[in-house]
């Protein structure tokens, strides 16, 4: 709908939403730019305390996808008049608690009344100008690499349901809680520890990174495509290397097949191509909406086992995915 409006015509812009890429990014100096992103959702768990963990952790997730460093964040809630706040006070404890391992300060937020709770951040972070890690710029040669795995999606809806084995959510939840902190340090300074606040960190990456986003909402295929369509190039991904959530994709057979998923298959699957023997959970798992998922990374193929060796050292798992080849039809082929 933004681009139904008016053009803003702003210099300093140097990402916006024509490429609909993670976060905005607006400079301010010759060598500071603000990183700004906004994500907010209704619970995906149970748990208060452990859903103000996530919310947090999906909310930074862009900020470091752009290969920024998070600075401060605004709290945005939706609650029910008359719920209990103590489930409130869980929520915002969890949150915090994320945000703090980010380095991250939260200074306000607000509030309004629902019925139905939602929680999530306004991030603000810093980044060089020069250095920004946009999802256009893909090269044909690089190779795919992907943290993570996919099945949040899925297993959520499971989870609403009342049918999710404890394994799962447990698989979910560790995936959900993660930051892409160190991922993302490891990508742009190749090693952990960042630079100060105030004081972002010159080099894009360490590795010869050529694109990079994260994969949530709009699942795996989604986001893919928006690399691909931003860098007018074509991805190959190999689906028996994509690493997938236990349970994943036992709730697919069973039918635990949130809205979002249908919704993305819907709207991106045009732009798919499958050999045989992929199959039909898996072909659906690609389009899984993920929340906090994990970094798709287009890196030169020289560098790709070096980075995801580097990833592994530093206790984020990182696996080879497919490649980006030059534009033709279709947009996305997917291979067993």
């Amino acid at each position: 709908m933004l681009g139904k409006l008016a053009r803003q015509h702003d210099p300093n812009v140097l990402v916006g939403f024509d490429y609909a890429d993670d976060a905005g990014v607006y400079q301010i100096a010759p060598d500071q730019a603000l990183v700004q992103t906004v994500d907010f959702f209704t619970p995906v768990v149970d748990d208060p305390y452990t859903f103000g963990q996530i919310a947090a952790t999906n909310s930074l997730s862009d900020v470091y996808a752009m290969g920024g460093k998070p600075l401060t964040s605004l709290a945005l809630v939706c609650f029910p008049e008359k719920a209990d706040l103590k489930i409130l006070e869980q929520i915002l404890a969890g949150g915090l608690s994320k945000m703090v391992e980010a380095g991250c300060t939260v200074i306000g937020g607000h509030s309004i009344r629902d019925e139905e709770t939602k929680f999530g951040y306004s991030v603000t972070g810093l980044i060089h100008p020069k250095k920004v890690l946009a999802n256009r710029g893909a090269k044909p040669g690089d190779s795919l690499v992907f943290t993570k795995a996919l099945g949040t999606g899925v297993i959520s809806t499971a989870i609403k349901k009342g049918k999710a084995e404890k394994a799962w959510i447990d698989a979910a939840v560790q995936s959900m809680t993660t930051l892409n902190k160190t991922a993302a340090e490891i990508i742009t300074t190749g090693r952990v520890g960042t630079a100060a606040p105030g004081r972002p960190a010159e080099q894009g990456s360490a590795f010869a990174v050529s694109a990079m986003t994260d994969v949530t909402g709009f699942g795996l295929i989604g986001h893919a495509r928006e690399m691909a369509i931003a860098s007018d190039v074509s991805l190959e991904l190999r689906a028996g290397q994509i690493p997938v959530l236990e349970g994943a994709l036992e709730c697919i057979r069973a039918g635990y097949i949130p809205g979002g998923l249908n919704n993305n298959r819907d709207f991106a699957e045009c732009a798919v191509g499958y050999e045989a023997g992929v199959s039909d959970e898996v072909q659906a798992l690609l389009f899984d909406p993920q929340t906090a998922g994990g970094l798709l990374i287009s890196v030169a193929s020289a560098e790709s086992a070096k980075l995801t060796q580097s990833l592994a050292a530093a206790g984020v798992s990182a696996v080879e995915i497919g490649k980006v080849v030059a534009r033709t039809k279709p947009l996305i082929r997917v291979t067993p």
